[in-house]
């Protein structure tokens, strides 16, 4: 049946009348005849007794007054989902970022959505780092990721949403616990504790460039899945670490303590990534509410 069959259906069930029923639709008596008896041929029965007097709905008739209306309820509602994801008002947006770090920001950002556009869900995932995550956005299995980076990777923007710097993870009794600030040639004889090599972390990457400039190669020790799990070990005396000033505040393990790196200013930036021809409604309504929640730093 198509829809306007079933329309022309309602208004001469409702009306009982061809006449006010063609009025109601806007169209002439004749087509709305025309159109009933095509159902009926299709449908292989009648559903009205029309007399010179009368209309009225036969069994066949009163059986289909509910499918149809529903039929057209449902047209509606389909109409108005349709409508509402390409206005980007429903929808899902996978989100990708790494634990300590970033899941403050995160959480902030699906908290806003769920009260300014709660018609958008979200996926999260909280072990993605810097390689790994411009992989996905770029093969689609992440939307949006919370991501450092030095240079700006091909086919992905973002907004710099959080501006962190690097300080020395030591346990509390370290001969360097104490001081102000500590260079990473003071470092050179630590042994270091770092995030796995693949999926590479910014972090990881950091840790080698700032040794090797100092002269020196780190000497890793033990690999930690995650920035909790290199905490407990420093302050289990295994190593230490170099990490960001964010991870050690959202850490905060105790019987370690951050001491800042004495180097030239060099700020990393934590940017809230995706495609730059993402084409998604839902993400773009997510970005906007995004420049408010998590604003832009320098």
């Amino acid at each position: 049946m198509e829809i306007q069959q079933v329309k022309a259906f309602l208004a001469v069930a409702e009306e009982l009348h061809f006449g006010r029923a063609a009025e109601r639709l806007g169209m002439l008596q004749p087509p709305l005849s025309r159109t009933i008896r095509t159902l009926e041929d299709h449908l292989g029965v009648d559903l009205f007794r029309r007399t010179t007097r009368n209309v009225a709905l036969t069994a066949a008739g009163e059986a289909l007054l509910e499918p149809a209306r529903k039929m057209v309820e449902y047209r509606t509602l389909a109409a108005e989902a349709v409508r509402r994801a390409a206005d980007g008002e429903t929808g899902h947006v996978q989100l990708g970022f790494a634990r300590s770090s970033s899941r403050g920001l995160a959480a902030a950002l699906v908290a806003a959505s769920t009260t300014q556009a709660p018609g958008i869900s979200f996926g999260l995932e909280s072990d993605v780092y810097a390689e790994e995550g411009i992989t996905r956005l770029l093969d689609g299995s992440l939307d949006l990721a919370l991501l450092r980076w030095w240079q700006q990777p091909p086919g992905i923007t973002g907004r710099p949403v959080m501006v962190e710097r690097l300080s020395a993870a030591l346990p509390v009794g370290h001969r360097l616990a104490g001081r102000a600030s500590v260079r990473v040639d003071e470092l050179a004889d630590e042994d270091f504790i770092a995030l796995p090599e693949h999926p590479s972390s910014t972090l990881r990457e950091t840790t080698l460039r700032l040794c090797h400039e100092a002269g020196f190669a780190p000497r890793l020790v033990q690999n930690a899945p995650d920035s909790q799990t290199i905490g407990a070990l420093i302050a289990a005396g295994v190593g230490i670490s170099i990490t960001f000033d964010s991870v050690s505040a959202a850490t905060r393990e105790t019987g370690t303590v951050a001491v800042p790196l004495d180097i030239p200013d060099e700020p990393t930036k934590l940017y809230l990534a995706h495609r730059t021809d993402h084409g998604k409604a839902s993400l773009e309504a997510v970005l906007t509410l995004a420049e408010a929640v998590l604003p832009t730093v320098e």
